[in-house]
């Protein structure tokens, strides 16, 4: 074991290296080329975004698997900054740097001096040597942030008032290098379902959920920030059709997380839930007691084909409804169509739950504003329902929506749904007579 001062360097073996830094702080990492610029953001390794080709941040743990890195990367930088935004560095006891090997054995510590005004430190980089690695102690340094120290490094970091820029097409590199999607699909072809594919933007949505609920040390479905985690999932640039979640603590790693699914009916029917497609999982530790808390999303991307599929599935339930009660069937109308549509998103673009709209709009309003000419309008609207199925059982239990879809007057009907909102899917069911 190397013990480093400011400026040394010791060889890496072959294979995976773990980079810690035990205490009160956020590890980091930048990868970079010979120039010591990112190829793009997702070079950018932090507790939001905590995968890269080759990089992967855990628990605080940082591992390297040189080998796996992005072609043209050859150099790793390793930082540290406060755990807690309000603790200065230099308040905090010197950061110690642990590096180990595959077999767990330690390669090399580094204590740098201890910080004074300065908010974030460079503490070491792993960088190509010809045909090998190495491994240099810096203790640098820094104080302009986090934030500003990314974009010294060419990492695209907004402004908190700046406008949010379009989301650019979804990877996810290294996507299994935890194990956790060979471990999810192996349950679920278990249980005869199909397997499901990780997504960049369900990743990240899940990372800063996780992150946010161990700063709080609760589980929740909104967190302290006023932020849902569906809403993370829409604003991480991934619209969907149909969203489920796992929020839970206690799981220390992804094989333990999948047999607690696996312990409940509750949370097996999410993991085994066929309709899903697509995936994103997160981690954090936080709380009084240190605990892991965990964030999947689970999810199927929204299509135009897809949301007829559904909304023609809730027409063609509500119609078994009245065959059951010997009334007529609904038509489904274009003009109602759009209008239920057009109020699911504005329910969830400015974040309310009613028949009147912020700007005092009804139902039979919105109808006539979609060119339906009808004289008897009614509406349902529900929140939180995965599926048409679950939707229209809804409605059904409650015995003032069961009148709307039981009405003898009404002949024709528009079904509408968003995704996005504070309590996931909302659902518009607009009728006419």
């Amino acid at each position: 074991m190397s013990e480093l001062v400011p400026g040394g360097n010791v060889p890496l073996p072959g294979g995976p290296v773990t980079v810690r830094v035990p205490g009160a702080f956020d590890v980091s990492a930048l990868v970079t080329d010979d120039g010591g610029k990112v190829g793009g953001d997702g070079d950018f390794v932090f507790y939001n975004q905590p995968r890269a080709p080759g990089a992967r941040l855990a628990d605080g743990t940082l591992t390297v698997d040189p080998a796996r890195l992005r072609p043209g990367a050859t150099r790793v930088t390793v930082v540290v900054s406060p755990s807690d935004p309000e603790t200065a560095l230099g308040a905090l006891p010197a950061p110690v740097l642990h590096v180990t090997d595959a077999a767990g054995r330690t390669l090399a510590r580094f204590t740098p001096a201890r910080p004074g005004s300065e908010t974030v430190l460079l503490l070491a980089e792993l960088y190509r040597r010809g045909a090998g690695w190495k491994l240099r102690a810096l203790g640098q340094g820094y104080a302009d942030g986090l934030a500003g120290l990314a974009r010294d490094f060419g990492v695209d970091v907004l402004d908190d008032d700046a406008p949010p820029t379009a989301p650019g097409p979804p990877t996810v590199p290294d996507a299994d290098a935890d194990g956790f999607l060979g471990l999810v699909n192996a349950a679920r072809t278990a249980a005869g379902s199909p397997p499901i594919t990780a997504d960049a933007r369900l990743h990240a949505a899940a990372g800063a959920h996780a992150a946010a609920m161990a700063a709080a040390g609760t589980l929740s479905v909104e967190t302290r920030d006023g932020v849902s985690v569906h809403q993370r999932a829409v604003s991480a640039g991934f619209a969907y059709l149909t969203v489920g979640e796992h929020l839970v603590s206690g799981p220390r790693t992804p094989a333990e997380f999948v047999a607690y699914c696996q312990g409940t009916e509750r949370t097996r029917r999410t993991l085994h839930d066929t309709a899903f497609t697509h995936a994103g999982w997160g981690h954090a530790t936080g709380g009084r007691a240190g605990e892991t808390y965990w964030t999947v999303l689970w999810a199927v991307p929204l299509t135009p084909q897809g949301l007829d599929r559904v909304t023609a599935e809730v027409v063609r339930l509500t119609n078994r409804e009245r065959a059951g009660a010997g009334l007529r069937q609904l038509a489904a109308d274009t003009a109602l169509t759009r209008a239920a549509q057009a109020h699911s998103a504005d329910m969830v673009a400015r974040d309310f739950y009613a028949h009147t709209d912020p700007d005092g709009g009804k139902p039979w309003d919105r109808a006539a504003a979609a060119g339906a000419a009808r004289r008897t309008v009614g509406e349902n609207i529900a929140c939180g329902q995965r599926s048409a199925a679950d939707v229209v059982e809804g409605w059904m239990n409650s015995p003032g929506h069961r009148a709307n879809i039981l009405k003898a007057e009404f002949t024709h009907i528009g079904v509408g749904l968003a995704g996005g909102g504070r309590a996931g899917t909302y659902w518009t069911q607009l009728f006419s007579g």
